[in-house]
């Protein structure tokens, strides 16, 4: 996938001086690209925040980086394994829902227990690079499988246009490159298959008007977008073939953890007989828990994301209130959607039920024994 015309990583060493991590800052998307430098794992701990960088999979790999970056300033003060652990510990607390984060820096920590302190740095280094160059590897996995979803809507539609329906931003910019639930439509774009998408604009934060948007742009993609209240009625008018959504955080029942709206898109598309599709890398599966309603940790972020509103004013952006001040606002950032009105899980071993089942079958090495 290309930005500004050129391959790109979301997330990758500055050319020249390794020591420095570089993010594009998602906040100022889609009017300015900015390239932001990570020079400490608290720069990183606040990309996390405050949300320059977005999607689980690019969380998880930040992380990584960041305790790389911990490292590297530790050893130079004579206390790197002190400094990794204060990182880790503070970095964990960033974003609750989104389970790549813990995996990346438990993943990170275990490697770092099994070398010693002159090893550190570059161990963890190699190890970020790699959690990179697997999640890579792991979107293309998932755009091979849902590439046949939408071969066949295509074959049944005499291959008219399918039309995609998504929420929020699952794309390049949530991971390191081509996506989750956006793979299987680039991979179908590049196949020559006519494909059509319709974006949520995703309130409150904006991250399909404002990210998922522009980078189907920037690949050439066929999308429109819409207020996020549209889409039922779009399927109730069989304007979608298929809806495919992302995920921060999916149980081992097949119960889903995706941006604040999600669940409303899955009752529609029930009541609509539209298939409802959710595309995971292996990574964001939280096997610890069954009952997603009840155990995953819901984020509640800053008011201000709902009472103000970001975009071009004039020559140059700025942030609007909308709403009266004083008045009370209520930011639930994930909602949960069961398992029961998810048609199938897209990962990068397959598709399967959204169940404990299905999910074992692919990968019945991390399923839980009974």
């Amino acid at each position: 996938m290309r930005a500004k015309g050129e391959a790109f990583r979301t997330i990758w060493q500055k050319p020249g001086d390794s020591s420095i991590v570089q993010i594009i800052d998602q906040r100022m998307l889609p009017h300015e690209y900015v390239i932001r430098d990570l020079k400490t794992w608290q720069d990183g701990a606040h990309a996390i925040s405050a949300m320059l960088v977005r999607g689980a999979p690019l969380i998880g790999a930040t992380a990584a980086w960041s305790l790389y970056l911990a490292a590297a300033a530790g050893r130079d003060a004579g206390n790197a394994n002190r400094e990794l652990q204060l990182a880790a510990e503070k970095l964990r607390n960033t974003r609750p829902t989104a389970i790549n984060l813990g995996w990346a820096i438990d993943r990170v920590l275990a490697v770092a227990a099994k070398c010693n302190e002159q090893q550190l740095v570059t161990t963890l280094e190699n190890e970020a690079r790699v959690i990179c160059d697997e999640d890579i590897e792991i979107s293309k996995g998932i755009g091979r499988h849902g590439l046949t979803l939408l071969e066949e809507i295509s074959r049944r539609k005499a291959g008219g246009t399918v039309n995609v329906l998504t929420h929020c931003n699952a794309g390049s910019l949530a991971t390191i490159n081509w996506g989750t639930a956006t793979a299987p439509i680039y991979f179908a774009h590049q196949r020559g298959i006519s494909i059509h998408v319709w974006v949520d604009e995703t309130r409150p934060r904006n991250q399909g008007s404002q990210l998922t948007a522009w980078e189907l742009a920037e690949n050439g993609v066929p999308h429109t977008v819409i207020v996020d209240n549209a889409g039922g009625h779009l399927m109730q008018h069989a304007m979608v073939d298929i809806c495919i959504m992302g995920t921060d955080r999916t149980t081992r029942s097949g119960d889903v953890a995706n941006k604040i709206g999600t669940y409303l898109k899955a009752l529609a598309a029930r009541d609509n007989n539209v298939p409802f599709y959710v595309a995971l890398p292996s990574t964001t599966i939280d096997w610890t828990i069954s009952n997603g309603i009840r155990d995953i940790p819901i984020e509640e972020r800053d008011p201000q994301e709902v009472s103000h509103v970001y975009g071009l004013a004039g020559s140059g952006t700025e942030s609007v209130q909308t709403i009266a001040s004083g008045t009370s606002v209520s930011n639930y950032a994930f909602d949960v959607t069961p398992a029961r009105l998810v048609t199938g899980l897209i990962t990068e071993c397959g598709i399967c039920e959204a169940s404990e089942a299905g999910l074992a079958r692919l990968f019945p090495e991390r399923a839980v024994r009974k």
